[in-house]
């Protein structure tokens, strides 16, 4: 694409040389410098539109057969078309600096609210990604955090409800609260009352949190010190699955999920702490919906346990690339929605 200013410059030479007298080549040295404005840098362009003038004026000048009306016609009309040219390259050099300040800044408040967790906490080893639907944003209400507490490595992966600002500021407010709490509460169970408690008490300070239809689907996980087991609460998200060493992988789910995070008033009710085996060598995959609500050409929902069953993959990290690959594949790259992932191994003690 960067070379199709030249690609029209030589086509406008080999066109008139090629062609009777009465026809013209100033279409191919208008398009050059248009097209250069879109694609290349604002010298490039000014070099572009140079080129095209002087083509055109060296043309003009040996074709004295041409009415000498037509010929002034075709250099005004290009020299004009590259007076816009430069024009059209300035405001377009100014939108991409606007915009990659705009992407600087997403990204810097995504670094903030959602830090890159540590590669290795003890003997478990853990990778995260946020993947935007959109390759302009960078940050919208899908979360992840790992905390180490002293009651264990403590994880949270959750999807606000909504979006834009509003979105952000109660991802903030959860994990804000997550990190706090996770130290402090005993039980898992007692760790989503917190963050419950947090949302009502926000909501009702923040006018960007909705109060009366604002919720957060989410997982808690709690990895014990020393233990070969994983508890898990579940609030209306999607179930983790478990990635055994032998390519099995199995849904982490029993019975119905609780309501989600922000629908306290609707009731209340003991959370349901559930506990599995997590053994060395096992990897606990926790995502948000846009993993299972993403669809192929014919509409059908991704199975993220189908597809990932049988494989084998060398560490977190691996597991996150192929997943996110494999739904983009599988979408033919139109996802719907941010995809936040979140995968947590176990190492064998020696190798912890």
């Amino acid at each position: 694409m960067a070379a199709s200013p030249a690609v029209l410059i030589i086509g406008g030479l080999v066109f008139d040389y090629l062609t009777p007298p009465n026809y013209t080549s100033a279409p191919f040295f208008a398009a050059a410098p248009l097209v250069a404005a879109a694609l290349l840098s604002r010298r490039l362009t000014l070099v572009t539109a140079a080129v095209a003038i002087v083509a055109t004026l060296g043309l003009a000048a040996v074709r004295t057969a041409i009415d000498i009306g037509e010929r002034i016609t075709e250099v005004v009309t290009v020299v004009t078309v590259c007076v816009l040219a430069l024009g059209i390259n300035h405001v377009v050099r100014r939108g991409d600096r606007r915009l990659a300040s705009a992407r600087g800044i997403a990204e810097a408040a995504q670094r903030a609210v959602l830090p890159t967790p540590p590669a290795r906490i003890g003997g478990l080893r853990i990778a995260a990604r946020y993947v935007a639907a959109h390759a302009d944003a960078r940050i919208g209400g899908d979360l992840y955090a790992v905390q180490d507490t002293p009651h264990g490595v403590r994880v949270i992966v959750g999807d606000v409800r909504g979006k834009g600002l509003g979105a952000v500021e109660a991802v903030a407010v959860l994990i804000g609260a997550f990190r706090e709490a996770a130290e402090q509460e005993r039980t898992l169970a007692g760790l989503a009352a917190r963050l419950e408690r947090a949302l009502q008490r926000e909501g009702a300070r923040r006018a960007n949190l909705d109060q009366s239809e604002g919720f957060t689907t989410a997982v808690l996980a709690e990895v014990p010190p020393g233990a070969s087991s994983l508890r898990l609460v579940n609030r209306g998200h999607p179930p983790p699955l478990l990635l055994h060493p032998s390519g099995r992988v199995t849904e982490a789910h029993r019975g119905p999920a609780a309501l989600p995070l922000g629908m306290g008033e609707i009731g209340t009710w003991p959370d349901h702490v559930q506990e599995w085996d997590f053994p060395p060598g096992t990897t606990l995959l926790l995502f948000t919906d846009g993993v299972t609500e993403a669809r192929d050409a014919a509409g059908n929902f991704y199975d993220a346990e189908r597809r990932l069953s049988g494989r084998q993959f060398r560490s977190p990290d691996a597991l996150l690339d192929a997943l996110a690959e494999d739904v983009a594949c599988y979408t033919g790259g139109e996802t719907a929605d941010d995809m936040a992932l979140l995968a947590i191994r176990r190492g064998h003690p020696h190798r912890a």
